[in-house]
């Protein structure tokens, strides 16, 4: 017994996914192909993936926020796990790396769940705002320009029904947030992140340490 998260090295994250991990070849690929990719890296772990789309079926979320979609792998696991008449309002603001995605979710058979909005995400935040869509929606993930995570949070606990929850990945920023000397402008940016969310009195918060570190912050 340990009363200390168990560290994670390649040996214990190979077998954790022998054992845990039921990705389906479609998805693989998809992750396969990005690794190619340059910017790599941006992708979520495939055991995130999964936690994500778990969250969904433990909400029922039937309306969903993504904020930095890439090459559309979260997006699969998460429209995956929504029922058919489900939603998934995804932000980006390339043009080629979500050519990727909509490729594969096509394949998938679940482009028709997803609105793709090429645009600012704050843009298309307040859009959703404006039209009167605060309080409509079950699920959010965040994981795209991190100087904006307290903008994009605040907005997307606006759009959270009660009950809903707010995901937000990198909060752990590979320990440079732990790091005293460290003091660049996305480190600083997500310690400004982490102080809010831990002060806030409107969520029930947990900082889980899959992936890179991601916060969940369910709205009171």
């Amino acid at each position: 017994m340990s009363n200390l998260t168990t560290p994670m090295d390649e040996r214990l994250q190979a077998y954790m996914r022998s054992v845990s991990l039921r990705e389906p070849a479609l998805y693989r690929c998809l992750r396969e192909e990005t690794a190619h990719m340059p910017e790599h890296n941006l992708q979520v772990a495939p055991e995130q993936g999964q936690f994500l789309g778990l969250l969904v079926e433990l909400l029922g979320a039937r309306r969903i926020l993504e904020i930095g979609t890439f090459t559309g792998y979260s997006a699969l696991w998460m429209a995956g796990a929504m029922p058919e008449d489900g939603e998934l309002v995804c932000c980006d603001i390339s043009e080629e790396w979500t050519a990727i995605a909509r490729r594969y979710w096509a394949e998938a058979g679940l482009a028709d769940r997803i609105d793709l909005r090429l645009a600012p995400a704050l843009d298309t935040l307040d859009g959703l705002l404006a039209d009167g869509q605060a309080g409509r929606f079950d699920l959010a993930f965040i994981d795209a320009d991190k100087a904006n995570y307290v903008n994009y949070y605040r907005r997307c606990l606006r759009l959270m029904r009660p009950g809903g929850v707010v995901c937000l990945d990198n909060t752990l920023w590979a320990g440079r947030v732990a790091d005293p000397n460290n003091h660049e402008p996305e480190t600083e940016a997500i310690r400004a992140f982490n102080a809010l969310a831990h002060e806030d009195p409107g969520v029930t918060v947990s900082l889980v340490p899959i992936g890179d570190g991601l916060t969940l912050a369910r709205k009171r």
